[in-house]
């Protein structure tokens, strides 16, 4: 909702660019959730290829299905049609185009998806202990350039890095001190200076937002019963979870439609006729595109687990490093 208010709405005086902070805290936020389940399943996940494919079989047919629409009206270069269906297009020279800029993300996404398999297999699970020290080292990065936010991933994979240290900490892996200190954090002070983090006038608070993103919401989910997740906690944030990557993925290609056409007047008339077309699509796409490819996913992974039939990594009693029952 961050995003598609950031992309589609105006938000307060333009000279305070709460649109810049809404997709920046939108995007933060994001980006914790993913880091923190996609760690989650990796500590319970006995096969990185059935990581791999269930990860791919999720995310690459709407994103492929929109590049090929994408790249043919803007007439993009068999470069930037390999760096796309590549997941590279967001490293410099960028080869992303106006309809697929917000695909960033996915980049970034797509490229920590194999950088945390390959340190798994590499390492098995206990590698994952490393995923903190990179974020601390990827953050040093930010500030030694003095970059607050960016679409190259090393620039911004410390979010999503994050998320996994939230990963560790929710699940016991760093001690039980660690989690002890995060139920007792305040949330809403945490809320204020995470939206301070994400605004330009932060300018040094913004190297933070990573780390009070995932304060945030691990404090949130150790605290289920406060005001702040009885907000959240409803039907209609539920359904919108359900349909978020369709609605994060399309909604550029309706914007630049007859639906985002016109003067500024017209534009925002024709804004509520948006979301209700982009809502529809969204349903559409993830109830009857997507949900064919997810399940083909699943099926395909138990089908690699059954023909492979070997131990966890996480019961190996070579690894001391062990997921809690």
């Amino acid at each position: 909702m961050l995003v598609l208010a950031a992309h589609l709405l105006p938000l307060g005086p333009k000279a305070w660019q709460f649109n810049y902070g809404a997709g920046i805290l939108g995007m933060s936020l994001f980006f914790i959730l993913s880091g923190f389940l996609i760690t989650t399943i990796l500590l319970k996940e006995a096969s990185i290829l059935n990581f791999l494919i269930r990860r791919f079989c999720r995310v690459i047919p709407l994103a492929w299905l929109y590049f090929a629409v994408a790249l043919t009206i803007s007439g993009a270069s068999v470069y930037a049609w390999v760096a796309h269906y590549l997941f590279y297009a967001n490293f410099p020279p960028k080869e992303l185009v106006p309809l697929t800029v917000h695909l960033w993300s996915l980049c970034a996404e797509m490229q920590f998806y194999v950088g945390v398999a390959l340190v798994v297999a590499a390492l098995r699970v206990r590698g994952l202990l490393l995923l903190p020290i990179l974020c601390l080292l990827f953050t040093s990065l930010r500030a030694w350039n003095g970059i607050y936010a960016s679409s190259i991933t090393y620039y911004r994979i410390d979010e999503i890095l994050a998320g996994c240290t939230l990963a560790l900490v929710y699940h016991g892996q760093m001690g039980a001190w660690l989690r002890l200190r995060m139920k007792s954090v305040p949330q809403w002070p945490v809320l204020f200076l995470l939206i301070l983090s994400c605004l330009p006038q932060g300018q040094w608070f913004n190297y933070f937002r990573p780390y009070l993103a995932a304060i945030l919401i691990g404090a949130t989910i150790l605290n289920p019963g406060t005001a702040l997740v009885a907000r959240l906690n409803n039907r209609f944030f539920i359904y919108l979870a359900g349909i978020s990557y369709s609605l994060y993925v399309i909604h550029p290609l309706l914007a630049e439609s007859w639906l985002g056409s016109g003067d500024l007047f017209e534009k925002y008339t024709k804004r509520p006729l948006l979301f209700v077309i982009l809502f529809v699509l969204a349903y559409i796409s993830t109830h009857y595109y997507e949900h064919r490819f997810i399940a083909y996913g699943r099926t395909l992974a138990l089908k690699f687990s059954a023909n492979r039939r070997k131990p966890s990594v996480l019961n190996d009693p070579n690894d001391t490093f062990t997921h809690p029952s």
